[in-house]
């Protein structure tokens, strides 16, 4: 044991250290991270003087950085190329120049402690001349400190999630000294970059910050370039078109205007194209190349009109179209059916018209998982072909311990997509999309017909909303067949009958709207219908039961059918419903964003499932294995 040369004993929980564990003095590689370990950094850390790789994130290891038993252990590595203590309970005022002594380290992950603050100490002596990789993500920075513009070759700043306030000074820029190629400086207070030299970065991160006036132009190799969640008003640039190698372009959340470049929609590597909730107007444009490599494609919340351009149906890569809000008047493109990537599609609140037809496609969207076309002019039957070939709505995978989203992994870097539905009654924008996560919403059109038998098959569903429709017959049996449904609103219809009783076993549904039926007879009892409120049921004047406060006799025939109005296009009412108590997944509504593998994913409070623990460490891992391959 004495010879051993790497320890990695990650997500292992351990109470205390081994007695000989000081004893190993020939290790280079000691990997403790999620372990549980509290207290302070044991000293005996400092007899592993051959030690070039420490990572210990994760745990809760607490020590004041200006006392002298955190230096003799970890500051006594002259060896150390890699040291990971983010998501710790650390503390006390930090400054880089206490690491002065380790001039081998190359990788340093502060990220996630908690720092009084950051030293402004600008000592020349105290340069980290082989630095390249440093994460201060939430350290509670207040202000940039000069020392880093003498870290002459860093490559890759995560200086995120902070409390940095006003422009970034000129000085700025000589950080890494022309070969830093990745900046993440997001969820900030910055309010100008006028002063930012674009020149060599590859990867910028300015996004949930206070950033005005026109948009910076991003450079000539730029990879990433996210910028939403700012005040930047104005055209996209023409200068965006030089960008040629951008995979990820974020302009979301802002209050761009103009039309939409035909340049944009041919960059040959983009895989995401983010233009969400902006000004864009007239129509979207026509040229999406064969060659395209996009993914996802985000337009909704803009004003864009016209119609959908046929060249989409080069995006053979294409997971995500959402070009929802905006006024597209148009028919049901059959031709979307055949990009066989395509996960989710949002036409919601446009003007399309008329019937949903397939085509001669032999299985039409195979892996959709959201299919949202409400609030527009569609009519006719329900689009029972296209529904019977959902093919992701149907199977449960019950296999897998561990969540798998939408993201895109980009070597250290993944970016997580976020779609913007109505869940369970409320308007979200979703980070975090589960591929386990599918829904349904034909809401607000003019549909008719019976619900189809199809749906009952689509055992996956978690939500279905039919709402303000013509929908006509009883609420079919089989809906008891979709057993994770989550949410079910087939309120403001002219659904007859009563309510079938196999509906209370569904354990997960926590939101329930029938009202605005014509639904007769008894409420069913039980389980999660006793937690439904009248809002669930009102407008049926035939329906009688504890929730609307009007005893049943069973010895009378139907009742009268509503007569209510509303204000609605369709001449039907609608109130919020109460929620019940089912065992659903928690739903969040934090913004898209590119999370860096090296640390904590900030900025998302609340997320669709709760990743789980190993899932983040696994997530870890393999952020330190690419990490060091930034350049």
């Amino acid at each position: 044991m004495s010879d051993l040369r790497e320890l990695v004993l990650d997500d292992i929980e351990m109470s205390s250290f081994a007695p000989g564990f000081s004893s190993l003095k020939s290790l280079n590689i000691l990997s403790l991270e999620g372990c549980k370990f509290d207290g302070s950094i044991p000293t005996s850390f400092g007899n592993l003087t051959q030690l070039t790789d420490l990572k210990i994130a994760e745990n809760n290891f607490s020590a004041n950085f200006m006392l002298q038993g955190l230096r003799d252990s970890i500051f006594s590595f002259l060896n150390l190329s890699v040291l990971s203590l983010s998501s710790n309970n650390l503390r006390g005022p930090l400054s880089l120049h206490q690491f002065s002594k380790l001039q081998n380290l190359e990788y340093l992950d502060l990220s996630n402690n908690k720092f009084l603050s950051l030293s402004s100490d600008n000592n020349v002596h105290y340069i980290l001349p082989n630095l390249t990789s440093l994460s201060l993500s939430s350290c509670n920075i207040s202000d940039f400190t000069e020392v880093l513009g003498n870290l002459q070759i860093l490559k890759f700043l995560n200086l995120s999630n902070n409390k940095i306030h006003g422009d970034i000074r000129q000085w700025f820029n000589n950080v890494g000294n022309g070969s830093l190629n990745t900046l993440d400086l997001s969820h900030n207070y910055l309010t100008s970059v006028e002063h930012l030299s674009m020149k060599n970065l590859t990867f910028l991160g300015l996004s949930f910050n206070l950033l005005q006036g026109n948009l910076p132009i991003p450079s000539f190799g730029a990879e990433f370039f996210l910028v939403s969640n700012n005040k930047f008003s104005g055209h996209i640039s023409s200068s965006f078109c030089n960008a040629s190698a951008l995979e990820i372009l974020n302009l979301s959340h802002n209050n761009l205007s103009g039309h939409l470049l035909e340049c944009l929609v041919a960059l040959p590597n983009l895989t995401s194209l983010d233009l969400q909730m902006n000004n864009f107007v007239r129509s979207i444009p026509d040229n999406f190349s064969k060659s395209n490599s996009l993914q996802s494609l985000h337009l909704n919340n803009n004003q864009f009109e016209g119609w959908l351009p046929l060249s989409l149906t080069h995006c053979k890569q294409l997971e995500i179209l959402d070009v929802g809000a905006n006024k597209i008047n148009d028919k049901f493109t059959n031709w979307l059916e055949g990009l066989p990537k395509l996960q989710v599609l949002i036409l919601r609140d446009n003007e399309f018209y008329g019937a949903i037809h397939s085509s001669n496609t032999k299985h039409p969207f195979p892996m959709l998982r959201i299919f949202d076309v409400s609030n527009n002019h569609f009519s006719g039957s329900l689009p029972t072909t296209y529904i019977k070939e959902f093919k992701g709505m149907m199977n449960v995978d019950f296999v897998s311990t561990i969540p798998d989203y939408l993201e895109n992994n980009y070597g250290s870097r993944y970016y997580q997509e976020l779609v913007m539905v109505t869940l369970k009654g409320v308007d979200l924008e979703l980070i975090k999309i589960l591929t386990t996560f599918t829904s349904i919403d034909m809401s607000k059109n003019m549909f008719d017909g019976k619900i189809p038998y199809v749906i009952g098959e689509l055992h996956s569903l978690k939500g279905l909303n039919l709402s303000h429709n013509k929908i006509t017959g009883p609420i079919p049996q089989f809906i008891a067949n979709l057993t994770n449904l989550e949410w079910l609103d087939l309120s403001s219809n002219r659904l007859t009958g009563g309510i079938p009783l196999a509906l209370v076993d569904l354990n997960f549904l926590e939101f329930l709207n029938l009202s605005q039926n014509q639904l007769v007879e008894e409420i069913p009892k039980g389980k999660q219908f006793d937690t439904f409120s009248q809002y669930s049921f009102e407008g049926n004047l035939g329906l009688c039961g504890f929730q609307l406060s009007k005893a049943c006799n069973h010895d009378e025939g139907k009742l009268p059918q509503s007569t209510s109005s509303s204000n609605d296009k369709f001449g039907f009412g609608w109130k919020p419903v109460t929620l019940g108590y089912g065992c659903g997944m928690v739903f969040g509504i934090f913004m898209g964003q590119v999370i860096f593998l090296t640390g904590k994913p900030e900025g998302l409070v609340r997320i669709f499932q709760a990743r789980p623990k190993k899932e983040a460490k696994r997530t870890r891992k393999r952020a330190h294995q690419n990490q060091r391959r930034v350049n």
